[in-house]
């Protein structure tokens, strides 16, 4: 029942993004892919999606720091592919300092791209979504949605707003034929997080193995990453129309992190 519709995917050219868009696509949905990076590798990933699902791929280089650029990636989605049905807001930065350090440009960045943005996108597709009654919103939460951890206050200032931001607009769209939901992984393997690996072994004197279990992995209780297929075949089955009672949750895909 996805085959056909037109999906926006934000901080979609890599990591955890990329495959939801890639999973959207091989089920016949049209995507938006969005983000910075090198523009040639960037190219390579829309085309690739077109080559290997045969739908429509776009892209839009939209600053989810910036309220304009955000409104105007949903309208050109909807003016190129008809409509825009699902909206993952996936956009995220991090930054780790203790508060009384914590840099006041890095506080005001994280909460635009992590929490403002997806407010933004989600104020410009409701209209069309309402109008068609029929929409997905996911937004890509964190296990910092529902628990914290030291020296990440804009992060989990930002995710706990997503939740509460996910609530309320769930309760609003409810008789629209639109659910609304956020997905809180835990440590999910992705390149960045595997670049973060040789750092922490130098710094902590640790091996490999060690750093994976006893450092990144301290709060998983799998002790396994979650995977980016995981998160978009959640995300995939979200769009489904087997999950429109699932409006206003807060799931974890966090290998245990939240049951503790």
């Amino acid at each position: 029942m996805l085959k056909g519709k037109n999906a926006v995917v934000t901080g979609s050219t890599s990591g955890i993004g990329l495959a939801i868009a890639r999973a959207y696509a091989s089920k016949g949905m049209n995507v938006t892919i969005n983000g910075f990076g090198d523009a040639a590798a960037i190219e390579a990933e829309r085309a690739k999606i077109t080559a290997d699902f045969g739908v429509q791929a776009a892209y839009s280089g939209a600053d989810m720091s910036k309220a304009a650029e955000i409104a105007q990636m949903i309208a050109d989605a909807e003016k190129r592919f008809g409509s825009v049905d699902v909206l993952v807001n996936n956009a995220g930065i991090q930054f780790v300092s203790p508060v009384e350090e914590f840099p006041l440009e890095k506080w005001d960045q994280i909460i635009a791209i992590n929490l403002s943005a997806a407010f933004h996108a989600i104020r410009a597709a409701v209209p069309g979504m309402k109008a068609r009654k029929w929409g997905r919103i996911i937004n890509t939460a964190s296990a910092h949605a529902l628990v914290a951890s030291p020296f990440k206050s804009a992060y989990v200032a930002a995710k706990h707003g997503i939740a509460g931001l996910t609530k309320t607009v769930a309760l609003e769209t409810a008789q629209f034929g639109i659910t609304v939901n956020a997905i809180c992984p835990g440590y999910v393997w992705t390149p960045l997080v595997e670049k973060q690996i040789p750092e922490t072994m130098k710094a902590r004197g640790l091996t490999e193995e060690q750093v994976k279990k006893d450092v990144l992995l301290a709060a998983q209780p799998t002790k396994e990453f979650v995977t980016v297929e995981q998160v978009a075949a959640f995300a995939c089955f979200l769009a489904t129309d087997e999950a429109a009672s699932i409006t206003g949750a807060i799931l974890p895909i966090d290998g245990g992190w939240t049951a503790e």
